[in-house]
């Protein structure tokens, strides 16, 4: 069975076992055929919006043999996949930016969402506190020489009052990886620099280290 990088299997452990996903950016689909081959997931969505890793990722199922199980959908972001087709969406290695507009572009209050944001995790954390959503995991993992975020969010509906500084640490409990703090610092300074206001941001990460 194909083996999970250590980002995409902080991305794999959060999901509930019964969850049937949808896999936005699925690249070559890993993520899907592991949790199926797992045993972890009853069924996924693995969509893409460009059509050469999505042709990989049906090979792949094809191959598995897992055709009946795991659909493969040419999409932008969730504009092509039913809201009744998953209740767990995972989108995984895109930017911030680009999480926050799939997220706003559909209506995902009832799913359990699992983001792996690989630059400018703090917009995607100010979506979801914006619109009512609760961090729940909070992870730092480190993959290879590179520390990436990893968390997941549930809808509450209770749009409670947030801070710069709950954008960029969110609901992180773990904070032992001092080399992503201290990246984290580094940009920070070189922000407040350009003028931005983040003292309070760069005092909080201070506290950590």
């Amino acid at each position: 069975m194909q083996s999970l990088s250590k980002r995409l299997s902080a991305v794999a452990g959060l999901v509930k076992k019964g969850s049937v996903i949808a896999d936005i950016g699925t690249d070559h689909g890993y993520i899907p055929v592991y949790l199926y081959k797992s045993g972890i997931i009853n069924g996924a969505v693995a969509a893409d919006v460009n059509e050469k890793p999505l042709a990989s990722c049906e090979t792949l199922v094809m191959q598995e043999e897992l055709s009946a199980v795991i659909k493969t959908r040419l999409s932008n972001g969730l504009d092509r996949v039913l809201s009744d087709e998953y209740d767990t969406v995972i989108i995984a290695g895109m930017g911030g930016e680009l999480i926050a507009d799939i997220l706003s572009r559909a209506d995902v209050k009832d799913k359990h969402i699992i983001l792996n944001p690989m630059t400018h995790p703090e917009i995607a954390r100010k979506y979801l506190y914006d619109n009512g959503f609760d961090i729940v995991n909070d992870l730092i993992v480190k993959d290879g020489k590179h520390y990436y975020s990893v968390f997941d969010a549930m809808y509450t509906g209770e749009i409670l009052p947030k801070t710069r500084t709950d954008y960029y640490l969110g609901n992180i409990k773990d904070f032992s990886n001092k080399e992503y703090f201290e990246h984290l610092l580094n940009y920070l300074n070189n922000k407040l620099k350009s003028g931005e206001d983040l003292k309070a941001v760069i005092k909080a990460v201070e506290e950590k280290l």
